[in-house]
């Protein structure tokens, strides 16, 4: 594989496994085991002497070619697959603590996430400190001598704040501690965190990678060292691995990645220019305006905006609420990533398991709405917020 292809071309070639059979799509190698070619051969294998496949729990031809190509993609030596998005940012954090340690995680972080460090890893004697991520004297201050590991998202969910992520990994080093940053919402196609510093990287596939409604993944990447000395023996023994045909499904997705993501991210920025004027709105966030409260640190470390924007209304739920029931084009969910346009209200979904006043502290109002730009027309769906907003009350 040529190191000076452009993103667009590894995420169509890279890491590409072909069989006796000299397909040209990817070939989906949905076993559980392998053979060996005597005893020996298997003794071998499971010495790690000779290279080779031993259980799909630990790897598959498939799941090694998605692995390459988003290595090939984000600049990183070793990446493992998960089942899930949670699967990866778990198992990313997990992997390299033990009781006593500590965390240090910006307060603003997609609710499971949160749950992992706010409430399943003191339960195994793993303290964790919370900070506004925003600003780098607050990282500063939280660091203990036991700070393992930095953890945080850029831009956040749902929004759209900025972290320092060069910043955060220079504070890091100098005391030995590690930085996970998942990357989600900007992209691999708009932010590197690891030329930026950070050592881990962990992504939902869910989102961008598939982007059309069809699988649940995760992805870890990281250098040889640290995924051999931490993570390697957590996810052999502990199971978290995706599913071949999942491998394949997000290899098809990463061939379309770059189109999507120009796309919805021109959509967004449309999108978040033409609410920006609208009276019923209060509010909105997205990190290509010049008005985005972090707008240097975005144009330090990112290279487009967001396929995401943050949206305030000033009619509160009510008005949050309405305006979701009454976009035609747009459809309410959860997700995010997608080809189609999808929205959602954080404060009964994504993070109603917060409480009023750390949803307040992360700016999330009763008003806010997170959209995720799709694929579609621009100006269709600029004209189905003009209809929606129209029903609501100024």
């Amino acid at each position: 594989m040529s190191k000076t292809w452009r993103p667009a071309t590894q995420l169509v070639h890279g890491g590409t496994l072909r069989s006796q059979y000299s397909e040209t799509s990817e070939a989906i190698y949905l076993t559980q085991g392998f053979v060996y070619d005597s005893a020996e051969a298997a003794e071998a294998r499971f010495k790690g002497e000779t290279e080779g496949y031993i259980y799909a729990r630990y790897g598959s031809p498939t799941n090694d070619m998605f692995e390459k190509r988003m290595c090939a993609m984000e600049g990183a030596e070793e990446a493992r697959a998960t089942a899930s998005g949670m699967a990866a940012v778990a198992a990313a954090i997990l992997c390299q603590v033990k009781a006593g340690d500590h965390i240090v995680a910006a307060r603003a972080l997609f609710g499971s996430c949160r749950w992992v460090v706010e409430t399943l890893a003191p339960k195994y004697g793993i303290e964790c400190t919370l900070v506004d991520g925003r600003h780098l004297e607050n990282w500063e201050k939280a660091i203990r001598p036991n700070t393992k590991v930095f953890f945080l998202e850029s831009p956040t969910n749902p929004t759209l704040e900025v972290v320092d992520i060069a910043g955060v990994a220079k504070l890091a080093n100098q005391v030995g501690a590690k930085v996970v940053v998942d990357n989600v919402f900007a992209t691999p196609i708009f932010q590197k965190p690891l030329e930026l510093g950070a050592h881990i990287v962990v992504y939902s596939a869910t989102k961008h990678i598939d982007g059309q409604g069809r699988s649940l993944g995760g992805v870890i990447l990281s250098d040889r060292e640290w995924v051999t000395e931490h993570l390697q023996d957590y996810y052999r023994h502990t199971g978290p691995a995706m599913s071949p045909f999942t491998a394949w499904t997000l290899l098809k997705g990463l061939e379309t990645l770059p189109l999507r993501v120009k796309q919805q991210t021109e959509n967004a920025g449309k999108i978040a220019d033409f609410l920006a004027e609208q009276k019923q709105v209060a509010k909105v966030i997205y990190p290509g305006r010049k008005d985005h409260p972090q707008a240097d640190i975005v144009a330090s470390q990112m290279k487009g905006g967001s396929t995401l924007v943050a949206i305030e209304l000033k009619g509160g739920k009510e008005a949050a609420f309405a305006l979701q029931n009454a976009l035609e084009i747009v459809k309410i969910s959860n997700n995010l990533g997608d080809a189609k346009s999808l929205i959602t209200h954080p404060a009964t979904t994504t993070h109603k398991n917060l409480t009023d006043e750390a949803r307040a502290e992360l700016g999330i109002s009763p008003g806010t709405v997170r959209l995720s730009a799709g694929i579609e027309d621009t100006d269709d769906l600029i004209e189905d917020f003009a209809q929606a907003l129209s029903k609501i009350k100024a």
